[in-house]
């Protein structure tokens, strides 16, 4: 995928820094990283390397201290929070650890979501919803509650929510920290797929080496800083 000439995302010199003077504390400490469309990238590293603060600002959740980042050539760091919203909005899909549903409302509904958010017309968006809910296999539980599924029926759920727009990229948080390790590779094999199938660009923050070898590329992140960033085979299990 290196072949193409510019990167669907891309970091130069990205610092996020808190505090000042002695306090001053690097979370992140000049960073170049450059994603590509259709890869599947597993970002790693322990507590406190700076991989969530990375992750946050590609989903222009939180905004870097010094350097310039390019999200498909747009200087995201130009954009006013409007903007910004607008490009999470229609080019990102997020999935979280703590699945993050609405627990009054059905998987449908909670799926929705984002589609509301987009201002599209009930009759667009439940269709939408509805082949999303398809797509992850919980056809049969769309009316379901959160509590009236499973841990990882409610991880579907969150992922069919992030596809259910059609996202460009889809970034997901620890997406199996809260499942075992069957639920786990139930999982990472369907986000392969909608990686491989649909040539969405996915990229997961993990700190298992397990789910991260689905992954075509695990960039390790240690004290702010890119350790390592190798390429796996084909990310293929």
């Amino acid at each position: 995928m290196q072949e193409q000439k510019q990167p669907l995302i891309s970091f130069r010199s990205i610092s996020k820094i808190y505090g000042e003077n002695e306090a001053k504390t690097y979370a992140l400490n000049g960073i170049d990283l450059d994603i590509y469309k259709g890869e599947f990238v597993a970002i790693m590293g322990t507590s406190g390397s700076g991989k969530s603060t990375a992750m946050n600002i590609i989903g222009c959740l939180d905004e870097p201290s010094e350097g310039a980042y390019h999200f498909h050539g747009i200087d995201v760091m130009a954009l006013n929070r409007n903007e910004k919203a607008l490009l999470r909005r229609h080019y990102l899909g997020f999935i979280f650890q703590g699945f993050n549903l609405l627990g009054r409302t059905s998987a449908l509904e909670n799926v929705e979501l984002p589609l509301i958010y987009r201002g599209l017309p009930e009759k667009e968006r439940k269709k939408m919803a509805k082949e999303a809910l398809i797509k992850v296999g919980l056809e049969e539980v769309m009316h379901h509650t959160p509590a009236e599924i499973s841990g990882g029926q409610q991880q579907r759920v969150a992922i069919a929510r992030a596809i259910a727009t059609h996202p460009l990229v889809m970034l997901a948080d620890e997406p199996t920290g809260n499942l075992d390790t069957a639920r786990s590779m139930e999982i990472m094999k369907l986000l392969q797929a909608f990686n491989k199938e649909q040539g969405i660009t996915i990229v997961m923050v993990t700190h298992e080496k397990e789910m991260a070898a689905y992954a075509d590329r695990i960039v390790f992140f240690r004290d702010g800083m890119i350790e390592t960033d190798t390429s796996t085979k084909k990310g293929e299990k």
